[in-house]
């Protein structure tokens, strides 16, 4: 069986938007503001409401360069019969528009009425990107987005992996075994990299196999432990991650309660990183 499927009918390469976006080649790469969301795909809990509008203009309030996403709506029938305001584009493009140049989006779970997956939304060129199905088991459709991103004065591309594990323990230690192989296949050693998603890992195990590929989490890098993210109006699960490699942490926070809280499930993460000049 193959795990690999591509998804270049939903790859919206815009090079030359993306170079006029306000990220030139002449800007320095000082710094690059990455975050992840998983979005609860655009609806309030329940599915009462949509709130992907709301949605929309608080992930444009983190001014970050690189957006990780999951569950976001590719299609889904129901949703736009329901709600009056649903996008008439998938998710992906409807977050990005006008303030995301680029994006990239992969199925995860197909059904009868649309499917659901993970997003990259880039303020930057993405040069590839492939969508990987790291499912293990019959119950839950699990995936990976692999994009590689070019960055101003940088001469190896920026590796993005976004994933959103399974809720079984056993599935999420062979799902981080097929990400651990993905980066040794196509991810070279020199490359900066960044693994960021919904890890759906409450028992903490997740960090020390990453840990061997010398990935580090952003939050724990900083302050010793992965950042509480679930539930969003008082988080005390830590299952949302941003690991890295190559890069340097200079920052991070959680976004969570007030406005963010009527949004998702989950908490936003964002990180403020480094890439060192070799």
């Amino acid at each position: 069986m193959s795990f690999v499927s591509r998804i270049s009918n939903y790859f919206s390469p815009d090079t030359e938007a993306a170079a006029s976006s306000g990220f030139s080649k002449s800007r320095e790469p000082a710094s690059l503001r990455v975050a992840t969301y998983n979005i609860h795909k655009g609806v309030s809990a329940f599915n009462r409401r949509s709130v992907v509008h709301d949605l929309r203009e608080q992930l444009r309030t983190m001014q970050a360069d690189i957006v990780f996403l999951q569950e976001v709506v590719g299609n889904n029938d129901r949703h736009s019969r329901r709600h009056a305001d649903w996008p008439k584009t998938p998710q992906h493009e409807f977050l990005a528009d006008q303030h995301w140049p680029v994006s990239a989006y992969g199925k995860n779970a197909v059904y009868e009425h649309g499917h659901h997956g993970n997003a990259i939304l880039s303020a930057f060129p993405i040069l590839s990107c492939e969508q990987v199905n790291i499912s293990t088991n019959r119950i839950e459709q699990r995936g990976l987005l692999h994009a590689e991103i070019a960055l101003p004065d940088v001469d190896e591309p920026l590796h993005c992996v976004c994933i959103h594990l399974g809720l079984f323990g056993r599935s999420r230690l062979k799902q981080i075994d097929l990400v651990k192989e993905r980066i040794a296949a196509m991810v070279p050693r020199s490359a900066p990299l960044i693994v960021a998603g919904d890890f759906n890992d409450w028992r903490r195990r997740a960090g020390d196999p990453l840990h061997e590929i010398e990935l580090r989490e952003v939050f724990e890098t900083l302050g010793g432990n992965p950042a509480r993210s679930f539930p969003a109006r008082l988080p005390i699960l830590h299952l949302d991650r941003i690991y890295v490699r190559g890069l340097e942490v200079n920052d991070a926070r959680v976004h969570r309660g007030g406005d963010w809280a009527k949004l998702s499930d989950h908490a936003a993460l964002e990180a403020l990183l480094t890439i060192p000049k070799r």
